[in-house]
């Protein structure tokens, strides 16, 4: 919640190359009056220049000079717009093959994900490849907006059968029947997207704003063991404070309350939880996601880089992993290659033991491969110069996940996933 009680909502697109990703982000904001008046005049001037009857929301969206040109969306941008209820975050993401990279790392921090199918296309191998990363990323809910329902005539029919193949897909993945959302929508004629549609009577939903809104934060979050990562030890400097001494980070995973006995890794020291602060206010119990300073109730070893987590609900301390990986670099990964890997804050030297296979994004299974080049996926073990504490992906999505960066350049090389 922010300050004025809104919730907030982080969602990533994916779509085809004119699936309408673009036009849909913009008619959301249009419709919720998120447009500046000079950015609608340009719209407006723009679409009168190149003959069009209509306003081309896509221009509200598309920054690049590049992407004006193409007519497609070729780098990841971050749009921002609020209703009286919610505040949403939108990782506009590029649909390309190529382009992977972008939408793993545009919906490695989102919530929800929208995906785009063209109903005169219907299910393609693109669409699998955007829900697999849904699926890797463990992307809580997915909505399936099946755009350009008035170019079918507004045809139940060709809904009923985009579903029926979606739901094949989503059988061979590790999402539930519930975290899926289907909503037959026309961007670019407002149907169903912040008004419901008169053309899809047999359309009983909410329209794909209504629906955005009924989503709770809280049942997006993952569940799962509390982890906090110490980003900071605080020491003030004053005579009130001349004994304090706190350790400031984020809390994933879970809550945690004073009291709590819990160890700091990786020394192994135990403690409790003698208070919680929270901006300025001293609390009893600190949420998810939440930014706060913890101080324990007896003098421990822990520093910038160690981890606080419960006693009993320890993390997993291995010098070799496996993951999945994406590669978001031109140079090849490599057996053998050898690279540093940050999890967290934490780095550390890591081998590559094992290429084990390159995976199929149609769920299809992997193949044998001796090197994963530049928007593969890929499962690989890992050889690391010293334990790491960390969990699954499944488990815990900030503990388990972690890039791997070039020992020479420093340039990132791949995002990874532990299993």
């Amino acid at each position: 919640m922010d300050i004025q009680g809104r919730k907030l909502i982080k969602i990533a697109t994916a779509g085809s190359v004119d699936d309408g990703k673009s036009t849909l982000i913009g008619r959301l904001l249009y419709d919720t009056n998120s447009l500046t008046t000079d950015k609608i005049e340009a719209i407006e001037r723009s679409s009168k220049q190149r003959g069009y009857d209509y306003l081309d929301f896509s221009l509200a969206t598309d920054g690049l000079v590049a992407e004006r040109e193409q007519g497609i969306t070729i780098d990841v941008a971050h749009i921002y717009f609020n209703t009286d209820k919610t505040n949403f975050i939108v990782a506009d993401t590029p649909g390309h093959v190529e382009y992977t990279r972008n939408m793993v790392t545009g919906a490695s921090t989102s919530n929800v994900a929208i995906i785009l199918i063209d109903a005169r296309k219907g299910v393609i191998e693109q669409t699998y490849r955007h829900f697999f990363i849904s699926n890797l990323l463990r992307i809580s809910h997915v909505v399936v907006a099946i755009n350009k329902m008035d170019l079918v005539d507004f045809s139940e029919d060709v809904f009923l059968k985009i579903k029926h193949d979606f739901d094949a897909l989503v059988a061979k993945s590790d999402f539930r029947e519930d975290q899926i959302t289907f909503i037959p929508v026309s961007a670019l004629k407002g149907e169903n997207v912040t008004r419901k549609s008169d053309h899809m009577p047999w359309y009983v939903g909410n329209t794909l704003l209504d629906h955005l809104e009924v989503l709770e934060p809280s049942d997006l979050l993952e569940s799962s063991v509390p982890r906090f990562p110490v980003q900071y030890v605080i020491r003030p400097k004053t005579e009130a404070y001349h004994d304090f001494r706190g350790f400031s980070g984020m809390l994933y995973g879970g809550s945690l309350k004073v009291g709590d006995a819990v160890t700091v890794l990786p020394s192994g020291n135990e403690s409790t939880i003698k208070s919680i602060h929270f901006f300025d206010q001293e609390v009893e119990e600190a949420a998810i996601e939440s930014s706060i300073v913890i101080t324990l109730a007896t003098e421990v070893d822990c520093s910038r880089g160690d981890m606080i987590v419960k006693s009993g609900q320890l993390p997993q301390s291995e010098k070799t992993i496996a993951a999945t990986i994406c590669q978001v670099n031109s140079k090849a990964l490599k057996v053998g290659g050898k690279y540093i890997l940050q999890h967290g804050i934490n780095r550390v030297l890591a081998k590559i033991d094992q290429i084990e296979s390159r995976i199929h994004t149609d769920f299809t299974g992997g193949e044998d491969a001796d090197q994963l080049k530049l928007n593969d996926i890929g499962r690989v073990h890992f050889r690391l110069s010293k334990p790491i504490h960390f969990d699954s992906y499944h488990t815990s999505k900030h503990n388990g996940a972690f890039i791997l960066i070039d020992e020479g350049s420093y340039d990132t090389v791949s995002v990874g996933f532990i299993e």
